[in-house]
Order: structure tokens, then C-alpha cells, then sequence
């Protein structure tokens, strides 16, 4: 049976569901030996600010919340400096996907790659055609889906002050 798969914005009755799909994701960083998420970021303040600033988005499939992801239009002060390289495009508004995330009751369907498409989409109805987004070194699964866009890498960024804090930056210009 198909079902309709689409995206809406995270209402903040969604929020159980969205940090148990965040838990999960915390929980399959950890076994892919990945530092990232496992400092307890993000929390659920975090995704109720998203909400609250209408920057949380959730992908739906039929009617259950399969995703959960963050699609920034403003600025991010994490993206001002970059190490050892340089963003292709500083001149355009860009827009940034952060905190992405598949329920595990979904994993395996490809479904990650609808919402990218979903979130771009969105970006370019909103005038955006410039996106950037990040992930830690040892995210694998992040990179591959990210590279599959077309992303392109422009260097390090830092999250914080720690060793942790490093991410790979990567751009998309359409």
C-alpha cells in the first residue's frame, strides 16, 4: 500500500515523538563509534526553540512522524569561520539543514533522501538557492547522503571549543 509521504511544520505536540526519533539517532551515532550527539545536544529545549522560531520541520509518512530535521533561513554563527577552505557562495542568503533524523521504524527506506529533497525544495520556494549543512568526521552516514546531493566540502567548521566540536562543512549552490 502506498502512503503519502510529505513534510509539515513540528507542532510542539510533536515533541515525545521527535526526541524519541532524536534518542534513537543519539543511540546509532554511539555504535557507529561517532562522538556527535553524545553530549546530550540536542535536547528537547532545543527542538522547542526550533519550533517555537517555525524552523522544525517533520517528515510524515501516512500519518506517523517518520524524521524530524531543522531548516535554518538565517544566518549561522557556526558557519562565520571555516578552516581550510571557504564557502563558494558568501554573497546569497544560504539556508542551513541541521539536527536531521530518521525513526528507525523507518530506517532502510530511503526516506532520509525525500527529506532532503523535501527541505531543498522548500529552501528554493522561500527564494533560497544557496544551502550549507555539516556532520562530525566519523558520521558516515551523513556524508554519503550529503555527497549524494551534490554537496560540495568547503572545510572545517566548530560547533564549540572542543575536540568534538569539529564538523565537515559542506555547501550546495543551485
Amino acid at each position: 500500500m502506498c502512503m503519502a509521504v510529505y513534510i509539515r511544520s513540528a507542532k510542539i505536540n510533536d515533541l515525545d515523538e521527535i526526541m524519541l526519533i532524536i534518542d534513537e539517532a543519539k543511540q546509532l551515532l554511539k555504535c557507529d563509534g561517532s562522538p556527535q550527539w553524545q553530549d546530550g545536544t540536542p535536547n528537547s529545549d532545543i527542538f522547542q526553540e526550533d519550533i517555537k522560531k517555525k524552523r522544525c520541520y517533520v517528515l510524515v509518512v501516512g500519518k506517523q512522524i517518520a524524521g524530524v530535521a531543522v531548516l535554518m533561513t538565517t544566518k549561522d554563527p557556526h558557519y562565520t569561520n571555516i578552516e581550510g577552505g571557504v564557502w563558494k557562495d558568501n554573497r546569497r542568503r544560504y539556508a542551513t539543514i541541521h539536527r536531521i533524523a530518521i525513526s528507525d521504524r523507518y530506517r532502510g527506506q530511503h526516506l532520509g533522501e525525500i527529506f532532503f529533497s523535501n527541505l531543498i525544495s522548500h529552501g528554493v520556494m522561500l527564494g533560497i538557492h544557496n544551502f550549507r549543512i555539516d556532520t562530525h568526521a566519523m558520521n558516515k552516514r551523513m556524508q554519503h547522503l550529503i555527497k549524494k546531493f551534490g554537496y560540495h566540502y568547503r572545510g572545517i567548521i566548530y560547533v564549540n571549543s572542543t575536540k568534538n566540536g569539529a564538523r565537515y562543512a559542506y555547501e550546495l549552490n543551485l
